[in-house]
């Protein structure tokens, strides 16, 4: 499976105000930072994609933000002189836990997140919870699952117990975070 590439906002302590309205929201008081695709916590750093862009990135609907090339990604962020930022390495739907790539960037794994298809919102940290399929409190500090048997778990549960709920129909996702630039 080939990796992704995305350069993601922090969301954590340092927003504030809106990160304590989310904590309160979410009640996800084991939150230090979260790390999610979710577009809406976690927007790209990309707001507009470049023409430039296209030979670079994947080709579908809501992935438009992903990056197969990731020392095309890497070249765009020193443009932009971006700083403050994560850079994650991505596989939807893996079968296996990540593996390190040996290549000249360092990714820790972090955790599996759980996206619905149309890429719009994470179902474990932006939809007030599914009980049915997970508990809150099996999310990590980042709000991810960290065991990818777990994961597959939640994402056949959030399909089986929420069947007409937009949100519960997930691609799984591993993350990977970028430790050393």
């Amino acid at each position: 499976m080939q990796p992704w590439f995305i350069a993601t906002e922090k969301f954590s302590a340092h927003w504030g105000d809106a990160w304590w309205k989310y904590i309160e929201w979410s009640g996800l008081r084991q939150l230090d930072e979260l790390v999610s695709l979710d577009p809406m916590l976690c927007p790209t750093l990309f707001k507009t994609i470049k023409e430039e862009y296209w030979p670079h990135i994947v080709y579908e609907d809501y992935a438009l933000d992903y990056f197969v090339d990731l020392d095309f990604l890497l070249d765009q962020l020193r443009l932009a002189n971006a700083s403050d930022y994560n850079l994650l390495r991505v596989v939807r739907n893996p079968c296996n836990d990540p593996t390190p790539d040996g290549g000249s960037i360092v990714f820790e794994f972090l955790g599996y997140d759980l996206v619905d298809i149309s890429g719009s919102a994470s179902a474990l940290t932006n939809c007030g919870g599914f009980p049915l399929a997970f508990a809150s409190d099996e999310l990590s500090s980042k709000g991810l699952l960290t065991n990818l048997a777990r994961a597959l778990q939640v994402q056949a549960n959030l399909r089986a117990s929420y069947p007409t709920e937009d949100h519960a129909n997930c691609h799984l996702w591993s993350i990977s975070r970028a430790i050393a630039l």
